[in-house]
C-alpha cells in the first residue's frame, strides 16, 4: 500500500487484505492498525495506491495495481485475519492496472513486449 505523508513523502508497506465483493472493495488491515503511520496517512489524503503481484510457475508474473479513495471501517478487520484489530481501510477503485492477470504476458515469440491495461473505474 502506498501513501503520502503530510510532508509530502511517499511510504510503501506490505499490508493484509481481502477483496469484498459486497461493497466490490479491497479491505486492508493490520495489527494495531489504526494508530500506524500507513492508516493515518491513508486517511489524511483519501487516496492510496495498492498493488499485489506474484510469479506462477514456470515464471509467468502478474500483478494488479489499484488506486482509489480510501475510508475507515471500525469493524472488519478479523475478517482478514482473526489476529489483526478491527479497524480497517476500505479501498474503493477509480483506476486498475493490470498485467498477465488476463493475457499472455510477455509477447510470444521472444519480443519481450509486455502488455499492460489500464482502466478508468467510474
Amino acid at each position: 500500500m502506498a501513501t503520502v505523508s503530510a510532508k509530502g513523502d511517499l511510504h510503501v508497506v506490505p499490508v493484509g487484505f481481502r477483496y469484498n465483493p459486497e461493497h466490490e472493495t479491497i479491505d486492508i488491515g493490520g495489527h494495531n492498525f489504526a494508530s500506524s503511520k500507513k492508516y493515518l496517512d491513508a486517511l489524511r489524503h483519501g487516496r492510496i495506491a495498492f498493488v499485489v503481484d506474484d510469479v506462477q510457475p514456470p515464471w509467468k508474473a502478474r500483478f494488479l495495481e489499484v488506486r482509489g479513495t480510501v475510508q475507515a471501517v471500525s469493524e472488519g478487520g478479523k475478517a482478514i485475519s482473526g489476529e489483526f484489530a478491527p479497524d480497517m481501510l476500505r479501498l474503493t477503485s477509480t483506476y486498475i492496472v493490470s498485467f498477465g492477470v488476463n493475457d499472455e504476458g510477455i509477447m510470444p515469440g521472444g519480443q519481450q513486449k509486455v502488455n499492460y491495461h489500464g482502466r478508468k473505474v467510474e
